[in-house]
């Protein structure tokens, strides 16, 4: 069978290897395609009523793009499916903004995968392998993430999760579920965020897409985007003619507590009569305890799947204890108290008729399978990612070949190897191009990298294009109206080239012989509004700024690192020109700390220490300001915009904000990861080395050299409970 045979050719454990090995660039390659593939799919079905995929096809490119972000969170953008639910905001609906943030879930694959995670909590709380921790285990409900606000216990407010931050308002549509409840009983807090999940069960979805073929309607794709689509619905009586449910599963923001630990929560909403999600379908009580309990609940909801009247698509582990969940805090998006166990990989056999080479955003190349359309489980696949050029000669992959493919949430589709004795003939090896294939720029590999980039840098199309899209993208410029085809389309005419001449299209559009309004697809009221839009912008903060630019391995969490670190564009850039000229730019750091006194800038030793930024992370910072034209470019931007100075998070009553910390030496009270997160929750800045600028060395049992320079430098040294009773 080809399940046994493929498990015979390669372990699910070496797959979800070569996923942690996949080189960043690969996988920014390979994110974009699957960015631009579900906004289609997304318009298709929430704008269009007209789905292009099946709900296993829709559900497949989703897992991938999550298992590209569980591996590189800094790649999250406002198009992916973890940032928010079904397409862009319609005109019509108002935007809400979430008191408590809406998180997505790291996911795990494995039995290996879910030992990591305990092991990991339990290292960030400081726990032993005999102190108890106590886990809940809850089905992950395929559907639509909704958060429902009561205020003097009526509902006044029900929210999708939109960008983790800002969601639509979609209250009056929620008023028609008729199992959330509209008001609460008198035990129930003032203020109280339910976070659950809206779907649609699989007898009513098949109801529902009966009634529509009847009526001569096209039917929809899968129940989770009928759910989302009924929700979306501008006209409430529509989302109320559809049989749309709720689960609610998780709190956003509460005026008083009312639980210990996450069980208790889920018994309360119960009593508050919102329906939850089954816990598990055996008797190992409210909780469980060790990872055999834990697999034993998996394989157990596994095989009951079918005979559930609803979509999952895994199972959510969640500590159960608050205050634990309280220490663990967030990582990016997502809680280190929880994360989401998928459902494994299927395979099957194709073949494999050709290899064609994409082009990303910082240039690399990225080898793409065009599969014979096959279907794995339920889903088409006819594409699949071959990685790199070492993975297709470590895996002789070649033209016509018979191939395993394997997909689900756990890996990227890929070619899990070759079946040789099924090769016709001797099909000569592939060769890796040495220029680009949209440019025609010199494509090179620089040292040990396996990726192969383009050199052309802006004058490469698909860079530029792609630069741009990621210039106007939520989380930078979140500019309406300039969506991935219309930047396409308007540096395809001539009209935006470069960032910059997003900001005097309006002038130019005035004095055009053929304005946007005469367009096709175009009118006077969507000209305006586009306008409108990028006026809006022109006030921008400046991490957001910093994100929009695209520098190569900066995302999100980088970005406001960078921002908090030198406050503003002068500062930044100021910094980066003086650390160009830093001979360990260059990669001279056999001598770092000479450098640094003799030749050698503070400024660079000041970039790399900021938390997770190292050499290779400064490297392409530094370049990036180093290129003229990059400054040119930011030159011309700065004339056009309002670029705010960064404001530190809001802490109120902490005397650390804005304080540069150093941790050293063994901490006893908490584990070093908690302590770096506590301060940075409390506007600390925590810094990886001691200078002239550090306010505060913590010093744990055994200090060492880190002492002895704060020492030098007259620095102020705190112990732990120095620290613990400063920021009480």
């Amino acid at each position: 069978m080809i399940s046994a045979f493929a498990g015979m050719l390669i372990k699910k454990v070496e797959i979800l290897k070569a996923l942690l090995d996949l080189d960043s660039e690969d996988a920014r390659a390979r994110y974009k395609v699957l960015v631009q593939q579900i906004e289609a799919a997304d318009k298709a079905y929430y704008q269009e009523d007209a789905p292009r995929l099946s709900d296993a096809e829709y559900d497949q490119l989703r897992a991938e793009l999550l298992a590209i972000e569980q591996q590189y969170p800094d790649f999250m953008t406002a198009q992916s499916p973890s940032q928010k639910v079904g397409a862009a905001p319609r005109e019509g609906f108002k935007k809400v903004k979430h008191a408590v943030p809406m998180l997505s879930l790291s996911n795990v694959f494995s039995e290996e995968d879910v030992e990591d995670f305990l092991t990991r909590v339990r290292k960030f709380l400081g726990l032993s392998d005999s102190d108890p921790l106590e886990i809940v285990a809850e089905q992950k409900i395929d559907g639509l993430s909704c958060s429902l606000r009561y205020k003097n216990r009526n509902l006044v407010q029900a929210a999708t999760r939109g960008d983790g931050q800002e969601g639509e308002d979609i209250t009056e549509n929620i008023k028609t579920i008729a199992e959330i409840p509209q008001s609460l009983p008198d035990d129930a807090p003032d203020i109280l965020e339910v976070r659950g999940e809206i779907y649609m069960g699989k007898q009513d979805f098949e109801a529902l897409n009966k009634a529509q073929i009847e009526a001569g309607k096209p039917p929809f794709a899968n129940p989770r985007n009928a759910a989302a689509g009924s929700v979306r619905q501008l006209d409430s009586a529509i989302t109320a003619a559809r049989p749309i449910r709720f689960f609610g599963y998780a709190l956003g923001e509460v005026s008083e507590s009312f639980a210990t630990t996450q069980a208790e929560i889920r018994q309360q909403l119960s009593q508050w009569h919102f329906p939850v999600p089954v816990i598990q379908n055996h008797a190992l009580g409210m909780t469980l305890k060790t990872l055999k309990d834990i697999m034993d609940n998996y394989e157990s909801v596994s095989v009951q799947r079918a005979e559930l009247d609803y979509e999952i698509d895994g199972i959510v582990y969640k500590v159960n204890r608050l205050d634990y969940q309280e220490r663990l805090g967030f990582v990016s998006r997502a809680p280190r108290w929880a994360t989401a166990h998928k459902f494994p990989a299927e395979q099957a056999i194709t073949r494999l008729n050709a290899i064609e080479i994409q082009v990303g955003r910082t240039g690399a190349l990225t080898p793409v399978a065009r599969l014979e359309p096959v279907s794995v489980g339920g889903v088409v696949v006819s594409n699949a990612t071959l990685h790199n050029a070492d993975e297709i000669k470590r895996k002789d992959i070649r033209i016509g070949d018979m191939v395993v493919i394997q997909r689900a949430g756990d890996v990227i589709p890929q070619v899990v190897g070759v079946l040789a004795d099924k090769r016709e003939g001797e099909p000569p090896e592939f060769i890796f191009p040495d220029t680009c294939p949209e440019c025609g720029s010199a494509a090179i590999r620089e040292g040990e990298d396996v990726v192969t980039r383009c050199t052309g840098g802006l004058i490469c199309p698909a860079q530029v294009v792609e630069r741009l899209k990621h210039f106007v993208s939520r989380l930078a410029f979140d500019i309406d109206g300039l969506g991935a085809k219309i930047i396409e389309q308007f540096y395809k005419d001539g009209l935006i080239k470069n960032p910059d001449d997003i900001f005097t299209l309006e002038e130019r559009n005035k004095v055009s012989l053929t304005p946007i309004r005469a367009r096709e697809g175009w009118g006077d009221l969507s000209e305006k509004n586009l306008f409108q839009s990028i006026n809006a912008r022109r006030e921008i903060a400046f991490n957001r700024f910093i994100y929009a630019l695209g520098i190569r391995q900066v995302g999100e969490a980088t970005a406001k690192r960078l921002a908090a670190t030198y406050g503003d564009l002068s500062s930044l850039k100021s910094a980066m020109l003086t650390a160009a000229k830093d001979p360990r730019f260059r990669g001279k750091d056999e001598h770092s700390e000479l450098l640094s006194q003799a030749g050698g800038s503070s400024e660079y030793d000041d970039l790399i220490n900021i938390e997770d930024i190292g050499p290779a992370v400064a490297a392409d910072l530094i370049a990036f300001f180093a290129e003229k034209h990059n400054l040119d470019v930011l030159g011309a931007l700065e004339s056009h915009l309002n670029i705010q100075p960064y404001e530190m998070p809001q802490t109120s009553n902490s005397v650390v904000a804005g304080k540069t910390v150093v941790f050293t030496g063994a901490l006893t009270k908490m584990t070093r990861q908690e302590a770096k997160a506590k301060a940075e929750s409390l506007g600390a800045k925590v810094s990886g080395s001691v200078s002239k600028k550090t306010d505060y060395v913590i010093a744990g049992e055994d200090a060492g050299s880190k002492l002895k320079k704060a020492e030098s430098l007259e620095v102020t040294i705190l112990s732990e409970d120095d620290w613990l009773s400063l920021i009480s």
